[in-house]
Parts: C-alpha cells; sequence; structure tokens
C-alpha cells in the first residue's frame, strides 16, 4: 500500500487486533483448521507486517497455554516482549478466557458450583497480573458461559448479584495492587450459551451504578452482539457514550439473525459502519479501536494480512465519508431544516419550575400545525446512499 494513499493507518489511529483473531486458524463447529497455529510472537510480527497497527490485546491462554510449565511461561513472555519491541506494537487491552475449559461449562462468575466461581476470580486475578505486565490498561470481560439452556438451572436473579460480587472484588483488588484498570464489561445475547446474561450493552449499562466502583466500569460494544438479535448497534454505542461509559469498543461484520460470524468490519454492513464510524468521530472517542474479527476461513496468511489492512482502510475510508458528509452544503442544508430548535421552548422544557410549567401549558401548540411540517428524510437518506457509492 502506498505511503500517500490517505488511507493508510498509523499508530495514531490507535487500531488493535487480538491474539485470536488474526492468529485464528480457521477453525469452525464443522471443520479443522485451515491454517498453521501461529506462536504469539509469530502473530505480532503478521501485524507489523499489515502496518500500521497500534496494539495486540489478549486473553490469558491466548499468551499462555492453560496447562504451561513455568519453563514454558517464561519463554512464551520473553518472546512476546521482544515481538512487541521489535514491532513497535503495544499490548493496551487483555482479558481473561472464562469460556474455553471444561470447568466453565455452566460459567464462571454465575457458575451452581462456589469452587467454580472462587477458581473464575483466582484465574482473572492471575490474568490481570499477567495483563498489567505487558502495559494493558483496559481489562475486558465477556461472559461467554454466563448463562443458561433451562431456567430451570439457575436463579437469574443470583446470577446478578454472583457476577456483582465478583466484580467488586476484583476492582478492589486491582486497586489495591495499583493496577489501574478501567474494566469494560461486552454484552452478547446468545450463543455458546441458550441465553448469555447481561444480552445487551444496556443490561451492563444498568448494572454499572450498582457496582462498588462504577467510576472505573464501562463497556465493550461489539458490532456483531447486538446485531445478531436485529438490534441497532449505533444506538447502544451512543447510549455508551452519552453516559461516559464506552470504554473499548469491538469492531467487525455480522448478518442479522446468524451465528456469531465476526466478518471484517464494513464487509456487509456499510451503512451501519458508516454511521458508527460517524458517531465515534462526531463525538470524538479517543479510545482503543479493535478489530474482533477473522479473516475468512479460505484465506492464507498473505490474505489473513490482507484481512487486517482492509480492517483499517475501511474505517480510514469511512472517517473520510464522514467528513464529506459534515461539510456537504446538501446535505446540512436538510439537517438545518430537519432539526428545529425554539429557544423559548426550549428554555421551559430543560428544568422544571412551577413557573415553567405554567408557561409551557399556556403556549400555543397547534398539533395539526406541527404534523404539517416537512421532514424530507428520503431525499436525506438517499443522499447518504449516494455519498456512500462514490457518486456525490
Amino acid at each position: 500500500m502506498a505511503k500517500s494513499d490517505p488511507f493508510t493507518p498509523t499508530p495514531a489511529d490507535r487500531f488493535t487486533f487480538g491474539l485470536w483473531t488474526v492468529g485464528n486458524p480457521g477453525r469452525d463447529p464443522f471443520g479443522e483448521a485451515v491454517r498453521p497455529r501461529l506462536a504469539p510472537a509469530e502473530i505480532v510480527d503478521l501485524l507489523g507486517e499489515a502496518g500500521g497497527v497500534y496494539g495486540v490485546n489478549f486473553h490469558d491462554n491466548d499468551l499462555i497455554p492453560i496447562d504451561a510449565s513455568p519453563q514454558e511461561t517464561a519463554q512464551i513472555k520473553k518472546s512476546f516482549a521482544a515481538a512487541l519491541r521489535r514491532n513497535k506494537i503495544k499490548a493496551p487491552m487483555a482479558t481473561t478466557n472464562l469460556f474455553g475449559d471444561p470447568v466453565f461449562k455452566d460459567g464462571a462468575f454465575t457458575s451452581n458450583d462456589a469452587e467454580v466461581r472462587a477458581y473464575a476470580i483466582q484465574k482473572t486475578m492471575n490474568a490481570m497480573k499477567l495483563g498489567k505486565e505487558f502495559g494493558a490498561k483496559t481489562y475486558v470481560f465477556w461472559g461467554g458461559r454466563e448463562g443458561a439452556e433451562s431456567d430451570a438451572t439457575k436463579d437469574p436473579v443470583v446470577a446478578v448479584e454472583r457476577f456483582r460480587e465478583a466484580i467488586d472484588f476484583l476492582c478492589d483488588y486491582s486497586i489495591s495492587e495499583k493496577m489501574g484498570y478501567q474494566f469494560a464489561f461486552e454484552a452478547k445475547p446468545n450463543e455458546p450459551r441458550g441465553d448469555i446474561f447481561f444480552s445487551v450493552t444496556g443490561s451492563y449499562l444498568a448494572l454499572i451504578p450498582s457496582l462498588k466502583h462504577p467510576d472505573m466500569c464501562g463497556v465493550n460494544p461489539e458490532f456483531a452482539h447486538e446485531t445478531m438479535a436485529g438490534l441497532n448497534f449505533v444506538h447502544h454505542v451512543a447510549q455508551a457514550l452519552e453516559m461516559g461509559k464506552l470504554f473499548h469498543i469491538d469492531l467487525n461484520d455480522q448478518v442479522m439473525g446468524r451465528f456469531d460470524q465476526d466478518y471484517r468490519f464494513g464487509s456487509n454492513s456499510y451503512k451501519a459502519a458508516f454511521f458508527l464510524v460517524k458517531l465515534l468521530s462526531d463525538y470524538g472517542y479517543k479510545g482503543m479501536k479493535h478489530f474482533d474479527s477473522h479473516a475468512y476461513r479460505q484465506a492464507d496468511r498473505k490474505d489473513v494480512i490482507a484481512f487486517a489492512r482492509g480492517s483499517m482502510r475501511t474505517f480510514k475510508i469511512l472517517e473520510s465519508k464522514v467528513e464529506r458528509f459534515n461539510k456537504d452544503r446538501k446535505i446540512q442544508s436538510l439537517l438545518n431544516k430537519i432539526h428545529r430548535e425554539n429557544a423559548k421552548l426550549g428554555k421551559l422544557t430543560k428544568s422544571f419550575s412551577k413557573a415553567n410549567a405554567k408557561a409551557l401549558l399556556a403556549a400555543d401548540l397547534n398539533r395539526v400545525k406541527l404534523a404539517r411540517k416537512p421532514l424530507p428524510y428520503e431525499e436525506l437518506d438517499q443522499l447518504v446512499f449516494d455519498l456512500l457509492m462514490g457518486v456525490r
């Protein structure tokens, strides 16, 4: 990719990938791996070859196998650290695999077994230390097994209580060890469980105020997760932004109603991807932009690099489209017609007082006249299409 290309990423863009994303060997429930499994250091080198990558994120067992010996652990850490230095790549986020091992077959923090719950917290404590060793500042929690197939098996109220207790404990642990983490919760409606607790981003936004340390807790929404349930991902991210709780974000793509596909960002949902980038750009999101996606199963190493480059390039292209949208005279003219402010009424409704309530009750607001005001949404939406298709 030519250096003069305006869509060439740089570390300043804060694009990140996971060891589990570009390192995915292409295995699925119906077929074995089609690419060789790469060591963590080799994955970092691949991202270095892709160019422009800011960081690489990891689950504890992406980096260190769950049964690794102390000697193996030390060697892996040494090789990984050398690869990070060699490629000038950071490790800004870490997380714990609380879903892969058989011990978590019925959950981790919400398991019905007290010993499993204790092990899950212990495993997370060790994983937090591992993340901090490589400079991670954000710690993500995805409760992939925190759920049920039958409501006869778990009390969902107790499950919420157990999850809260675990997070409160781990917040205190981070504070006591001066780790400086911010915690980010990732929601998903289903898969691999029949139903997962905290199924949408709003579920976690509702939980956070009840935590012992709400200020250090936010969310990590993933595009595919709300989308697979037929919901509008942009709206969920907007709520997190408005609340100051968007600590991290996972970018990928998804066909509505399908299994969790983890497609390359923007590969399917052009319009939704555009409005997501617009939201993040317009509201000045400065956090990491993490591509939690996988190359197609048909991809070889060269095509995996193309996948990584394409993920970043798509975001950059959509950023340029956002800039054009915000400067387009016709689009902005329509928006000005649509967004009709009234300073006098706005002052009345902004905050309650008896005087404001009295004035509002006396205001001349004719519903018939209001209903006649035009809203040229069709024209506006077509202009968005023209812009995205490159004919505007």
